[in-house]
């Protein structure tokens, strides 16, 4: 797994001259790379989303679209519509922002449920239909969604079919006293972000992609896993539990977790490194729950401390 390793963090390091400090959400966005997942980050403007995003896309040498969401937004500004042209007579597809490596949906939930369904079939089966034809998105391919967790004022809450389809929900959160100050020193005479430029092909991540299947998971830490989700499925504070594809999110992200640290096998803690991040978002939390302030993060915080590790078979 060296040569994931190694490619990971040429990477990493070229974006950290952008995001000072936050190597955990770069290490997360790089794990859903690895596993062609897409990314939901929830938290407050000016944190760094949009750059984060664009460093990636820069040092990945990909297409990177920003798609700012509003109520007015309509399917087709998502996927691309098709004009008539008078010259030949027939009709012509023209691609919308949908067609690149790296789609940041600013603010989704902010978008109409109409608009948002638009993004499903792109997000689960990497293609688009637009006036009964299908088209295929090109790979690597990456959904960025962001919205605020504060302001909830005329926005459409994401459904929970929405949800399901993102690999990983992460928060970037405010820099510390130092980092912030560095931040500052490098903004003096020219924006980092202008300076970054590509470290990697980008065309070989399919390849890379591929060197996950070969990290080995021990029938103990797989069934650590089942039994994990298992447990959200009948916990007292939640209404509903992880779905099957909040186990494959969680086998294929800890598998991403070890080859980014260069292991070929997947450690219990790489379990539960990425089972908040991976699962906390797919639950929902009963109604008498929340009124307790109850939040699907303790709960999976709780589970972690809860369900053992059976190492029986070790």
């Amino acid at each position: 797994m060296e040569e994931v390793r190694l490619y990971a963090e040429r990477i990493i390091q070229n974006v950290e001259r952008v995001i000072v400090g936050k190597r955990r959400a770069i290490e997360l966005m790089i794990v859903s790379l690895l596993c062609e997942g897409h990314v939901l980050i929830e938290d407050v403007p000016g944190v760094g989303k949009t750059m984060l995003a664009r460093a990636i896309a820069i040092s990945l040498g990909t297409t990177f679209k920003r798609l700012q969401c509003t109520p007015d937004l309509l399917p087709n500004d998502v996927t691309g519509v098709s004009v008539f042209n008078q010259k030949t007579g027939d009709f012509e597809f023209r691609p919308g922002p949908a067609f690149a490596n790296i789609l940041l949906a600013d603010e989704i939930n902010r978008a109409t449920p109409r608009t948002q369904s638009a993004l499903l079939e792109c997000m689960g089966e990497h293609q688009v239909s637009v006036d009964g034809v299908t088209h295929i998105l090109r790979r690597p391919f990456l959904v960025l969604a962001t919205q605020n967790p504060i302001e909830y004022e005329g926005t459409f809450p994401l459904p929970e079919a929405q949800l399901d389809r993102f690999l990983i929900r992460l928060y970037i959160g405010y820099p510390g006293f130092e980092d912030e100050g560095q931040m500052l020193l490098n903004l003096q005479r020219v924006h980092p972000i202008e300076t970054v430029g590509q470290v990697v092909d980008g065309s070989r991540l399919p390849h890379m992609q591929r060197q996950l299947w070969e990290v080995h998971l021990d029938d103990t830490v797989r069934n650590y896993i089942v039994r994990l989700v298992q447990a959200t499925r009948t916990h007292p504070d939640l209404a509903l539990g992880a779905s099957p594809r909040g186990s494959i999110a969680l086998f294929k992200g800890a598998q991403a977790w070890a080859a980014l640290h260069g292991r070929s096998f997947v450690l219990p803690d790489d379990v539960k490194t990425l089972a908040v991040t991976t699962l906390a978002h797919r639950l929902i939390i009963r109604p008498e729950s929340a009124l307790r302030n109850r939040t699907t993060r303790q709960v999976m915080e709780q589970l972690l401390e809860q369900v053992e590790l059976d190492i029986e078979g070790l």
